[in-house]
């Protein structure tokens, strides 16, 4: 078990990284950490290499025909078996260029997968209070095109560094025996392009990370649109949403032209230096020939098939230095990305996130205790929670009532660990809140919120996520104690009817039953419930609570409210009020006898939302 800790806590390091981690560095850290990746990398740069091999032979047997055929008059009959090896060298670069892209691809995929499977599982860690205060838009662009952008870094240029030194080499080992000059002048000019693609490339990195930000604001501000098009139809404001998203489009197109500017100003300037470079080795060639210049071979003399060699040769040369320069925006690319990913992985986890104090097993009579609970939100100066305290026992069903913003929902989170507390401490029997994992904890505990979330899939499958592998008989008995069956029996596919994203094509009142359903399929002892009624009419309040009265017999149930009605039944009601518990008691004790508590009723009499 230690062990196994250890090796997570180096996966997170590296994956994680930290508020310091440098963009490039870490993009190499996540290399480590994907073995496969490393493995597939080095097979590209392999496929690369004996590609470059072939192409010294290519070289080779053209300028071999070409001057057998010019200068030793040789036919067609004597040249076919050159011409066989030549389409055959031809054949097998094809094929090595498709490996190498298909190993690339593999490379460049490992990494995106365990790039991408960290970062939900630190967004999961943080839980609920940190993507509530983040654009979901903002989020989802992080989680999917940034991590996409990472691909080309890790399947293009990171094996091309490799190659744009192998290759050349390769090709220079080949022409240095022919003519020292003439591979003398390629390694002159060499530096030439790299230098002028980082001189080129330097800005690429800020303009890319500013185009990432362009898009995620995109992406937020069309999805917080599309969410809300109901209130903008209604108050007559969606032709100005129209508008405001078609200027942040703008804005995106207008930072993404800024990269291809670059990229093609990049790749123009790197083409001008290829070019000149390769005029340079004509320029030789071509002098050496007229007989101005005596110099530049060894003692054999050179014949036009080793100058046509050498010129088949020098634009493959730079080409692996072109194609390392037209990747380089990649980087810029991957960077820009890495530090959008990087803000997330920078938001700290909580301490208790990351290691456990001992097993923790589920108690099947479970008392939940709070002693002076303070909880304050970051940027806000109100505590939250001020000071709470309250102990819950066994099977006791209990509602926690006040205005809006009194702390209930705060209370909650405290409960389910989506937060921990500033101070105060948070027991479940004998087991402090931070002395087991937020995970284990909430193993004792279901949730059913106030506006619950269902899955695209059927009925049957939302309810089977509380517990995937239960029993049918005991997913029918969890339907019918939220009386689901009462509607799902009569839809032609029962429980197997599909559901759309966010519970389409079910009522509120019918997705709230579901959602309580898988709540109780999971037969966890503390049920907690976040205003399970709210925005129901008064018949599919009355259903909820019935079931609930029905189904949470034996559990400790803790729920909260603004609706007063049905709370005589409660054993126990908490009255909140800027953020501490004002008072408690039974409904009768706290009806005759508390002020806050009448207030409450007052306002529910006259149809006040709390």
């Amino acid at each position: 078990m230690q062990k196994d800790r250890s090796q997570r806590a180096g996966v997170d390091e590296a994956i994680h990284g930290t508020a310091q981690a440098k963009p490039l560095p870490w993009l190499m850290a996540c290399l480590r950490e994907a073995p496969h990746a490393r493995s597939w990398i080095l097979a590209t740069i392999g496929v690369g290499t004996a590609a470059g091999g072939l192409i010294v032979l290519q070289a080779y047997l053209v300028a071999r025909i070409v001057g057998d055929t010019v200068m030793g008059g040789s036919g067609l009959r004597n040249l076919a078996p050159w011409f066989a090896v030549l389409a055959a060298v031809i054949a097998a670069r094809a094929i090595l260029a498709w490996a190498r892209g298909t190993c690339g691809f593999h490379a460049g995929a490992a990494v995106r997968r365990k790039v991408r499977e960290r970062l939900m599982d630190h967004i999961a860690r943080l839980g609920p209070a940190y993507t509530e205060g983040r654009g979901t838009g903002a989020l989802a662009a992080t989680v999917i095109e940034q991590v996409e952008a990472l691909d080309a870094f890790y399947s293009h240029f990171l094996p091309q560094m490799a190659l744009a030194v192998l290759v050349p080499a390769l090709i220079v080992c080949a022409v240095f025996p022919v003519s020292w000059a003439a591979g003398g002048l390629l390694l002159v000019t060499a530096p030439l392009i790299p230098l002028f693609m980082v001189l080129v490339g330097m800005g690429a990195e800020n303009i890319s990370q500013r185009n990432f930000q362009a898009m995620a604001r995109l992406g937020a501000h069309f999805l917080d649109t599309l969410q809300g098009l109901t209130t903008l139809k209604l108050f007559n404001r969606s032709r100005g949403e129209g508008l405001a998203v078609a200027a942040a489009a703008r804005e995106y197109r207008k930072r993404t032209m800024q990269v291809l500017r670059l990229a093609f100003l990049s790749s123009a300037v790197l083409e001008f230096f290829a070019a000149l470079s390769i005029a340079l080795v004509a320029i030789f060639l071509g002098l050496r020939y007229l007989g101005y210049l005596q110099f530049g071979t060894w003692d054999s003399p050179l014949t036009l098939s080793h100058g046509l060699f050498i010129l088949v040769l020098a634009p493959d040369f730079y080409q692996p230095l072109r194609e390392l320069g037209t990747q380089y925006h990649a980087r810029a690319e991957a960077v820009g990305a890495a530090t959008e990913i990087l803000a997330v992985f920078s938001v700290p986890l909580t301490a208790n996130t990351e290691i456990s104090k001992g097993s923790f097993q589920i108690p099947a009579t479970p008392r939940l205790c709070g002693r002076d609970l303070y909880l304050c939100y970051p940027g806000r100066k109100q505590a939250a929670l001020a000071g709470v305290g309250f102990s819950l026992g066994p099977g006791e069903h209990v509602a926690v009532v006040g205005a809006s913003g009194s702390g209930k929902s705060s209370l909650l989170k405290l409960l389910l660990r989506f937060a921990d507390p500033d101070s105060g401490e948070l027991w479940l029997n004998d087991t402090l809140y931070n002395g087991v994992l937020p995970d284990d904890w909430r193993k004792a505990m279901a949730w059913v919120g106030q506006d619950p979330v269902l899955f695209y899939g059927t009925i049957r499958e939302n309810i089977l996520a509380g517990a995937p592998r239960a029993a049918e008989s005991q997913l029918l008995e969890a339907a019918r104690a939220a009386a689901v069956t009462d509607f799902a029996l009569r839809l032609p596919l029962g429980l197997d009817t599909p559901v759309g994203e966010r519970g389409l094509s079910l009522s509120r009142g019918q997705s709230q039953r579901v959602a309580l359903a898988r709540a109780l399929l999971k037969n966890a002892p503390i049920l907690l419930l976040d205003e399970p009624t709210a925005g129901l009419d008064r018949y599919s309040e009355f259903r909820i609570l019935e079931a609930l009265q029905h189904s949470s017999r034996g559990k400790t149930m803790v729920m909260t409210t603004h609706r007063l009605a049905g709370l005589e039944s409660m054993d126990r009601i908490l009255v909140m009020e800027n953020g501490r518990i004002s008072a408690q008691g039974s409904y009768t004790e706290l009806a005759a006898g508390d002020p806050g508590f009448a207030d409450l009723m007052r306002r529910a009499d006259s149809g006040e939302n709390g």
